[in-house]
């Protein structure tokens, strides 16, 4: 095999983890990549939910000064309350995201066109894959909302009052919204990163930063135009919690009482509330999940 041969063989087996590569590979690049992105860029998050949850305006539009008052109002831990839960079901959530992911890509794009453009195909797997760990993710990213609003209880008790109180499905009130949410922001995601990926890396050589580049495109915008239905979910998520005080918003159990609850206190710019914190989260957290993603599946490729 010639040099050229040799080089076409690498880039295709890095475009996407090999047909006979372990699936253990493909859930531990996966799992890797979530914990990393949901962990790192928490406190962010944290403040987004608080920001979308409360029915007072923030006080500041300083995002570095309302971080600053949260820790020293409440202590340097407050805004990682919740972190636990993220970490125990991004692992495998995320694992079952890009294993579905790469298992759909593999079946939908054929090996000769792996080197060019396919932007449906690519979005068709992502909606797949988001499908699939939002089924696994969504009970705790529930638990881990309620932990946000200032409570010092543990993963275990926060899951055993939601159950006790309002019942299994609470866990999936905002499953069919976080779904409406996750499928555009997941296709949207593949996609951008994937166009970005085949502009920037045309040769498709791994590269951490266009993986950072390309991520933090994709992660941004996919951000800003999903914030709507982010802000319904929230809403959803955390409309048993002690914290929440206007019973229009703990009455709001479907997608449609939701919309409207937020409508009513806080007029059509309620649904665009948190999109700051939203997209300077997103950003580098999508960047990071993208590079460690391509870093574990580049090193697992080389072992």
């Amino acid at each position: 095999m010639n040099t050229s041969e040799i080089q076409i063989a690498e880039e295709i087996d890095y475009e996407a983890l090999p047909s006979n590569a372990p699936l253990t590979h493909q859930l531990l690049a996966g799992a890797f990549a979530g914990i990393m992105e949901h962990s790192v860029m928490f406190p962010i998050d944290a403040l987004k939910t608080r920001i979308q949850s409360t029915s007072l305006k923030p006080t500041s539009s300083n995002i570095l000064s309302q971080l600053s008052k949260i820790s020293s109002a409440e202590g340097s831990l407050a805004l990682w309350k919740g972190v636990q839960s993220v970490i125990l079901g991004a692992g495998p959530a995320h694992a079952v995201y890009f294993a579905t992911y790469e298992y759909a890509k593999s079946h939908l794009i054929d090996e000769k066109d792996i080197q060019t453009h396919q932007p449906l195909k690519t979005a068709l797997s992502g909606t797949c894959a988001t499908i699939a760990a939002d089924a696994l993710m969504n009970p705790f990213d529930t638990i881990k909302q309620r932990m946000q609003l200032n409570t010092n209880s543990t993963v275990w008790n926060v899951s055993k009052q939601i159950y006790k109180n309002e019942g299994f499905s609470a866990f999936y009130y905002s499953y069919p919204t976080t779904l409406a949410m996750n499928i555009p922001f997941a296709a949207f995601n593949f996609m951008i990163y994937e166009s970005a990926s085949k502009f920037f890396n045309p040769v498709n050589t791994y590269n951490p930063l266009i993986h950072c580049l390309c991520g933090g495109l994709s992660g941004a915008t996919c951000a800003a135009i999903t914030t709507p239905l982010d802000c319904v979910k929230t809403v959803l998520q955390v409309r048993g919690s002690e914290t929440v005080s206007l019973d229009v918003m703990k009455q709001a159990d479907t997608f449609k009482k939701a919309a409207s609850a937020i409508l009513e206190v806080h007029g059509w710019k309620g649904f665009w509330r948190g999109l700051k914190p939203r997209v300077i989260a997103n950003m580098p957290a999508t960047a990071i999940s993208w590079t460690a993603y391509e870093c574990a599946k580049h090193f697992l490729i080389s072992v």
